[in-house]
């Protein structure tokens, strides 16, 4: 399937497919999955504790109490951050493959979350004291710079952007970027700090980060929503869209603003956590129709439940030491991933 086709597909799709009683239900039953979810997050870890005392430490709070303590200053923070960073991802795939009509649109693919990953080794290396504030604001910038790299690289190749060149540029990029970030590293001395970001994960985030990463991921999911029935109409096609009457320059300005957004928050706490942008916008476009109205909301629930799993079998692999949640990610994205690319190889 070319991406034309695709589009094709997708217009008719959007005009036959959308189930607003799943669209609904996944609303519905969605965060009550994610509550579950996190609290039994909160319950597992190098010594689990009991359900009741995660019940007396939510609600009971005792500073003198260990349980009480690990639970609010470890656990809490680290289950919120993946759920956030979760949904935060999911979206940004969701509007990548929206406005590009690419079935492989992705964070970590389109080369947003190793420009992000790159600067944030450059602010570790040249501004070492720089604030949390501060390292967002460098993820933001390096997630636009690995975005602009990946489309200028395809734009010039012969026989213009497809799916799968989209795909490879992307890799590119990701690799030289990721080689870059090493080179800092060893050059620096600061291979350790950044290890964390490329290895992706929640552990070790705290209230004070969440205190800032929160509100712009909340603004950028609103955002996301706000734009979404825009979005559907740019996925249909851009004549499509124009005939309509949309500025499609407009909304593919603010649509990469929101992703960049979003990608750079995630980033600056979870670091390089690949292939939910992927995957969940597929499954949710499975569940409720092509109607972004409906996927854009839907992705950021299922992105989140996903993340909160990902992260307790991430301490469940190799007990009680931590794999990678970004590994996890991998094993379910990486075959996904080979399936699309496969499926629109055609498109070359």
């Amino acid at each position: 399937m070319n991406q034309n086709n695709y589009s094709a597909s997708s217009n008719k799709k959007y005009h036959l497919h959308s189930n607003h009683f799943l669209g609904i239900a996944t609303l519905i039953i969605g965060p009550i999955l994610l509550l579950l979810a996190i609290i039994v997050s909160i319950h597992f870890g190098a010594s689990n504790l009991s359900y009741s005392s995660v019940w007396e430490a939510l609600f009971s709070y005792d500073d003198n109490v260990s349980s009480h303590v690990i639970v609010r200053e470890l656990r809490l923070p680290r289950a919120i951050a993946a759920a956030f960073v979760g949904a935060a991802l999911a979206v940004s795939g969701a509007i990548l493959q929206g406005m590009t009509r690419n079935p492989l649109g992705e964070p970590s693919i389109m080369g947003v979350t190793a420009g992000a990953s790159f600067f944030i080794a450059i602010a570790f290396a040249f501004f070492p004291s720089v604030s949390y504030l501060g390292l967002m604001g460098f993820s933001f910038v390096g997630a636009g710079v690995g975005a602009f790299l990946v489309l200028a690289i395809t734009s010039f190749s012969r026989g213009g952007i497809t799916p799968v060149k989209l795909a490879l540029a992307g890799a590119a990029i990701t690799s030289l970027l990721s080689s870059l970030s090493t080179a800092i590293g060893i050059k620096f001395n600061i291979s350790k700090d950044i290890s964390y970001w490329y290895a992706g994960g929640v552990a070790g985030v705290q209230m004070k980060h969440l205190a800032i990463i929160i509100p712009a991921i909340i603004i950028g999911l609103i955002a996301a929503i706000m734009l979404s029935r825009s979005i559907s109409v740019l996925s249909m096609g851009e004549e499509i869209a124009k005939g309509l009457g949309q500025n499609t320059r407009v909304i593919q300005f603010l649509g990469t603003v929101i992703v960049l957004l979003l990608t750079g928050a995630a980033v600056s706490i979870g670091g390089m956590i690949g292939f939910i942008g992927l995957v969940i916008p597929h499954i949710t476009r499975f569940i409720v129709g092509v109607d972004y109205r409906w996927i854009i909301p839907c992705s950021a629930i299922l992105g989140a439940l996903l993340l909160v799993f990902a992260d307790i079998v991430s301490r469940m692999i190799n007990a009680p030491f931590e794999t990678p949640v970004g590994a996890v990610t991998a094993l379910i994205g990486v075959p996904f991933f080979l399936y699309l690319a496969r499926k629109e190889g055609s498109g070359i």
